[in-house]
């Protein structure tokens, strides 16, 4: 655990926390503002750029491995104790309830739009659009319900197995089933247009807290990266005997993701302690990142963000620039806030975004190893 007094975004302090899991997050955050920033500003002749397409490609992992990830914290966090998942279940579900109130907050279209739609479907829609926060939130309640019920190792073991690969086969049915719900149930569970539905988005998270599962006794760094990597590479190998389907109730997608994201996660466990460590502060800031850049791009109650005021209009080097400002200003303003609240919160206070320490093993304690 990190010691009481470090700070949330303290760029200075050591910490014990997971190497491989604040790297990963940090990596996804950068592509997932950049993302956003050139999605929002770039030229439409830039976009037809051949790197720039290449890059649309690649991000496509950015929004599984923030789940993935969330999900692998989450058990990697509860160790071998048996009582650990009971005790953490409060906390645990708070952190969901904010996760959700900040996920529909960031989408609030403002009044000036709830009076020229009314309260009828279109305005609910936008109200409750489900992105990847609230699909996070559930999945966490969820997962910390299951962790507090399967209580043995093998029990476990089989429930998160049938979570992670369940839910992605029953995405197709979930979303017919859904056809007559109200539209806020459509959101959630799946329905076209949806941006980040429980089905298959769930599978995500729960494949990540399948895997911390079943690697728990491997202790951080190169044990886990060489397996994750190892998995990553079978599960890639798999997708390729499939016939391919890119639609969004996929279950071929998230089998093909999720690969992916354990590839990025083995090869972050394997880099050097300190090049992962220059990622990680903005890996442990990933959710204010995230809350605080999607109204400066996108806009927020009405208020037009850059898409508005600057629109498609930029070549790749100028929007690239917007987009590293942007994400230097975003961690500036969350550190900022950490100061003036005067609070210095203990990292082991996390749930979801950032991630806890993994429990060494008696042998790696008496050689005075840390994660």
């Amino acid at each position: 655990m990190t010691p009481p007094g470090t700070s949330l975004f303290d760029l200075r302090k050591p910490s014990s926390r997971h190497p491989g899991l604040d790297g990963a997050r940090g990596l996804a955050v950068v592509a997932m503002v950049l993302g956003h920033t050139l999605d929002a500003l770039l030229a439409p002749e830039m976009r037809a750029n051949a790197w720039v397409q290449r890059y649309w490609e690649l991000r496509g992992i950015t929004a599984p491995l923030f789940l993935l990830v969330a999900g692998f914290a989450v058990v990697a966090a509860l160790g071998t104790s048996q009582e650990s998942a009971g005790r953490t279940f409060g906390r645990r579900a708070r952190r969901a309830l904010l996760l959700l109130f900040l996920g529909y907050l960031v989408h609030w279209p403002g009044w000036d739009t709830v009076h020229a739609l009314g309260w009828g479907e279109p305005l609910r829609s936008l109200v409750f659009t489900f992105d990847a926060l609230q699909s996070i939130a559930v999945s966490l309640l969820v997962g910390a319900a299951v962790l507090v019920l399967a209580r043995g190792t093998w029990t476990r073991a089989v429930v998160l197995g049938v979570l992670a690969v369940g839910i992605p086969l029953a995405s197709t049915w979930m979303w017919s089933a859904a056809t007559g719900w109200p539209v806020e149930l459509r959101q959630a569970v799946g329905m076209p247009g949806a941006r980040f539905p429980l089905f298959p988005w769930a599978g995500f998270f729960f494949a990540g807290a399948l895997a911390a599962h079943l690697l728990r006794l491997l202790r951080p760094g190169w044990p886990q990266g060489l397996a994750l990597l190892a998995l990553g590479t079978g599960l890639l190998v798999l997708t390729r005997q499939l016939h391919p389907d890119w639609s969004p109730t996929s279950a071929w997608l998230v089998a093909f993701r999720v690969g992916q994201g354990f590839l990025v996660l083995g090869a972050v466990n394997l880099l050097p302690r300190f090049v992962s460590g220059l990622l990680a502060p903005l890996g442990r800031a990933s959710l204010w990142l995230y809350v605080l850049h999607l109204p400066m791009v996108y806009g927020w109650a009405g208020t037009p963000g850059l898409a508005g005021r600057v629109g498609p209009h930029l070549g790749l080097l100028p929007a690239l620039g917007v987009g590293l400002g942007l994400l230097a200003v975003c961690f500036a303003i969350a550190r900022l806030w950490q100061v003036v609240r005067g609070k210095s919160r203990s990292a082991s206070d996390s749930t979801t975004w950032r991630a806890r320490p993994v429990p060494m093993s008696n042998a790696a304690l008496r050689s005075g190893q840390r994660i």
